[in-house]
């Protein structure tokens, strides 16, 4: 079945027609999720302005296969306004891009606008990210990250604001630009994907860049927790992308090396099932795990002295916080999507290298 949406991404790598029957076929295995996942994701990953257009002509057409009430619409990318009262921005869904995208509207947004009602919108774990911010209010619009398209496009259908502006990062919510959650002149939107060109800036520099304001920054604003510091963190979450990890035993190596430092050493158990068990198989005796949601977490990274991990949304709270990191990056599909996603601080790019030794060296350099 997944070779059926392999073939759909192909035929757009190489900007050849998408057969309508090909296309029918695609959105229906698994209720378009591998439509989603094998090839949507993939378009968006290559960061080429190219793949802007053939996505969103595809797109446009599975939404008239399984939403045929909407109204799709190519937006056109736009930087905000000098002036606004009441400002919605959009969140990105996952994690790590509401650390190194959406958080840098947010900041940008309360300088622009120090009057304004400023609401993020978006899941409620997301906005725990933010929770302390006294001007950041918080707007639900839930989206199951890994739901069936017909419900991830009712979800987008459900959004309309009539009052203020939106900011949209190139967000699923609007499904990257193509779903009108306001009236087109209060639209203001991102195109992620394409801004920036061939060149290898990172996103929260994009970002910044096309608000307007050089001083824009990620940060986190999670509420305060009264749990004991460490003075390293380690995430080994992937994000249900499994070509992030590296083969066993790279993990249980990993916790071996950073608990022969010495230093108190926190654990993030994941978000599935499958991420907790490989985290308990690894864990070393003395290490302390967390064991809930993400914002509490990152509150922790936010107080250590190291974050140590593959690259993930708690890499990108340990870049936004100026906590120095060492990235271990993997299952990039294209040069490109790494240098976007960066953080500030060490990468380790896997490749051929001994992981472990370079993370060794890493070490010593920190030291």
């Amino acid at each position: 079945m997944e070779n059926i949406c392999r073939d759909v991404l192909n035929l757009c790598l190489a900007d050849r027609p998408v057969p309508d029957s090909l296309l029918d076929q695609a959105v229906a295995i698994d209720d378009g999720r591998q439509f989603l996942s094998v090839v949507v994701e993939h378009l968006g990953d290559l960061f080429e302005s190219r793949l802007c257009d053939v996505y969103a002509d595809l797109f446009t057409r599975a939404i008239k296969r399984i939403a045929p009430d909407l109204r799709p619409r190519r937006a056109q990318s736009s930087p905000p306004p000098a002036m606004a009262d009441r400002v919605y921005v959009l969140s990105r869904i996952t994690l790590g891009a509401d650390v190194a995208v959406t958080s840098v509207f947010l900041d940008a947004a309360k300088r622009r606008y120090p009057e304004a009602k400023l609401f993020f919108v978006g899941p409620r774990k997301n906005y725990g990210l933010f929770e302390a911010d006294p001007r950041v209010q918080y707007q639900e619009a839930p989206y199951a990250r890994s739901g069936a398209l017909k419900d991830r496009l009712a979800a987008s259908a459900s959004l309309w604001f009539d009052d203020g502006i939106v900011l949209d990062p190139d967000s699923r919510l609007t499904q990257l630009g193509l779903l009108p959650v306001c009236p087109d002149v209060n639209y203001f939107y991102f195109e992620s994907r394409s801004y920036g060109g061939t060149s290898g800036a990172r996103l929260p520099d994009l970002a910044a860049q096309w608000f307007g304001d050089p001083q824009a920054k990620p940060y986190i604003a999670p509420l305060a927790t009264t749990s004991q510091p460490a003075q390293i963190t380690v995430s080994l979450g992937v994000g249900e992308n499994q070509s992030k990890r590296l083969r066993d035993p790279f993990e249980a190596d990993l916790l071996k090396l950073l608990a022969s430092t010495g230093k108190s050493i926190l654990v993030d158990l994941g978000g599935t099932p499958e991420e907790r068990e490989r985290v308990q198989r690894a864990l070393q005796p003395g290490m302390r795990t967390h064991d809930g949601p993400f914002a509490p977490f990152a509150a922790a990274i936010a107080k250590s002295e190291l974050f140590v991990g593959y690259d993930s949304a708690a890499g990108h709270v340990a870049s936004a916080c100026g906590i120095p990191l060492i990235s271990i990056a993997a299952g990039f599909v294209s040069p490109r999507m790494q240098a976007r996603w960066r953080p500030n601080g060490i990468v380790i790019n896997t490749g051929n290298v001994d992981t472990i030794e370079a993370v060794r060296t890493a070490l010593e350099k920190l030291k």
